[in-house]
């Protein structure tokens, strides 16, 4: 059904408070809700699941060094509203339908408040999983200042609790940040971007089936989902009326599978002054950019010369990407549109400093060793699509154990058609370089042939980061210090048909 767009201006979430705090301890109590909330004037309340029963969920800023601690509540329905495939790994019949766990999404977090797939549980804690260890979890935040996101992590229904709605945005503030002047709240903007599918009544719609559809499974899982409708922050195809000043907007790329490369329509660059982990060594001007799912980039826009204007945020990212069908300007080649209509309120102090943070770079030397992992296919014994690291599965015994505080390099050897990004839990880490091999030696002989030069990440991609984007064909090379914590971790893909479906292995950080 096709929807208008820039009818509903966009939603920014509530920032969440503490239930109580006792030193420098906030404690929280969130509950994970089915609700049924307006997402466009033309559509009738569609059924979502929401933390505090919102969607996304409200938004989390702390400071650094701020100790939280969270109590994560299940108070869904006993059933699914979407379609389960039992077939898949953790899904099967004889596990409750509806099993929640929280992720926060590129936290340092001691590993038993990571969120690790298998440590479910049900609503009232029922029924756990054979790794839930805490009902109340606990986030040290000793990072710099960044913006994380926070999302369920359910083995074999990621895809389906996150599309339900199981995200939100949880922000990291630092002194050094504050020093710098940058646009601050109401003009510092989380946007969470996601594609949807809606049936005619308003209902989500998820495909209970590829195409065409598998033999002797229904539902089953499919390879990738691309949603014909793009929502902001909860919204479909949003507007935000904003003043002719600098505003802050923090993008996260919360869909299933689809990658964005955006633009504004005015060919205005964004100055993008942080990504996945931190902040950059200085603000980039790009007229585009390449967020792949789970990856974020922080933003300044700057409409203080754009009175009367009226701006959109523009996709031309493929999707499979970076090989399959272009986006449909009219839908999903659009994200939201921005009305310098606002007046002034006050006076913009904030600035665009020229240098933001000390990035320094891991030496290559230091690496304790070096990985090289496969990320290919296989089939399953229904003929669809296995997407694996390493020839591997989640159930095969543990093979990446790096020692705490040890440096290693992660080379990335991606055989398959499409971008894989890759995130580690736990660790933040740098891009090295990527390197193209021949295709047709690999397919014939099996060898890895580099062909060209390595080449380095772009500007906007040397800070740190948490989820890289492996292309076809291509090593991609990390470089990771392991730690704070020692324990029990997972890798994986973070398109989330990939990662229910066998992409992602545990790792464990020992001693």
């Amino acid at each position: 059904m096709m929807l208008k767009k820039f009818v509903d201006p966009l939603p920014v979430m509530e920032t969440i408070q503490p239930s109580s705090y006792s030193r420098n301890t906030l404690y929280f109590e969130v509950s994970m809700k089915e609700v049924m909330q307006k997402l466009h004037s033309d559509l009738p309340p569609t059924k979502v699941w929401g933390y505090n029963g919102r969607f996304p969920g409200p938004t989390f800023r702390v400071k650094r060094n701020q100790t939280l601690q969270v109590l994560w509540k299940n108070e869904l329905p006993e059933e699914h509203f979407l379609p389960i495939d039992s077939t898949v790994h953790g899904a099967e019949k004889d596990n409750p339908e509806v099993r929640t766990v929280v992720h926060l999404h590129g936290g340092a977090t001691p590993d038993t408040s990571d969120g690790y797939p298998d440590a479910w549980f049900t609503k009232d804690f029922k029924e756990v999983g054979p790794f839930f260890a805490v009902k109340v979890y606990t986030y040290p935040n000793q990072q710099p200042a960044t913006t994380l996101w926070y999302h369920d992590h359910a083995v074999g229904i990621t895809r389906l609790n996150i599309y339900a709605g199981l995200a939100g945005a949880y922000i990291i503030h630092d002194e050094e940040e504050r020093s710098l002047s940058l646009p601050h709240v109401p003009y510092d903007i989380p946007l969470v971007i996601m594609d949807r599918s809606f049936n005619k009544d308003g209902s989500l719609y998820y495909p209970s089936q590829p195409d065409p559809p598998t033999t002797g499974v229904n539902p089953s899982i499919r390879s990738n989902f691309f949603g014909d409708t793009i929502l902001i922050n909860g919204m479909v195809w949003p507007y935000l009326e904003v003043e002719p000043r600098r505003y802050r907007f923090r993008m996260i790329n919360a869909s299933n599978s689809r990658t964005y490369q955006l633009s504004l329509s005015n060919d205005n660059p964004f100055i993008q002054i942080g990504s996945d982990q931190s902040l950059l060594p200085a603000p980039v001007n790009v007229r585009k950019i390449l967020l792949a799912p789970a990856e974020r980039a922080d933003v300044i826009l700057d409409f203080s010369s754009m009175r009367g204007q009226v701006i959109t945020i523009q996709n031309d990212a493929p999707a499979p990407f970076p090989t399959g069908d272009l986006p449909d300007p009219d839908t999903t080649g659009v994200l939201m549109q921005f009305r310098v209509s606002n007046r002034l309120l006050s006076t913009d102090t904030s600035k665009i400093p020229s240098t933001l943070n000390a990035v320094p770079r891991l030496k290559e030397r230091n690496a304790y060793q070096t990985r090289n992992l496969l990320l290919n296919m296989s089939h399953d014994q229904y003929k669809r699509e296995i997407h694996l690291l390493n020839n591997r599965l989640w159930s095969d015994p543990i093979t990446e154990m790096p020692h705490l505080w040890s440096i290693e390099i992660w080379n990335f050897i991606n055989v398959t058609e499409e971008t894989h990004p890759i995130h580690l839990h736990l660790v933040r880490f740098q891009v090295l370089d990527r390197q193209r091999f021949d295709k047709e030696i690999y397919q014939t002989e099996g060898s890895v042939v580099p062909i060209g030069p390595r080449i380095k990440p772009v500007a906007n991609e040397q800070g740190w980061k948490d989820t890289v984007c492996a292309n076809p064909w291509e090593m991609t090379r990390i470089i990771v210090p392991f730690g704070p914590y020692t324990g029990l971790y997972v890798w994986h893909c973070h398109i989330l048909e990939h990662e229910d479906y066998e992409m992602m292995r545990p790792y464990v950080v020992i001693k």
